[in-house]
């Protein structure tokens, strides 16, 4: 059981350590959090689009779709930026 104990406080241990560097490199972060805000959404997007895509289409994988979406999405994007 001590060991168990032992390790289990051992494995938590790095969340008080990672979250004080945290706060001490908050203000390195801010400036780049819409960019990983960005990112983040996309990979959702993706993974979203890709397994919704692929069991909307049969006898195919999906990648088609996926492909034709994120092309649709980005000319959407920037017909956005383009005409404001």
């Amino acid at each position: 059981r001590r060991r168990s104990f032992l390790g289990g406080m051992l494995s938590g241990i790095v969340e008080p350590i990672f979250a004080v560097l945290t706060i001490l490199l908050s203000s390195l972060i801010v400036p780049l959090l819409s960019y990983f805000l960005s990112f983040a959404a996309g990979a959702m997007l993706y993974v979203v689009v890709e397994e919704l895509i692929a069991d909307a289409v049969f006898g195919d994988d999906g990648d088609t779709g996926t492909v034709f979406f994120a092309l649709g999405f980005s000319i959407m994007m920037l017909l956005d930026v383009a005409l404001g």
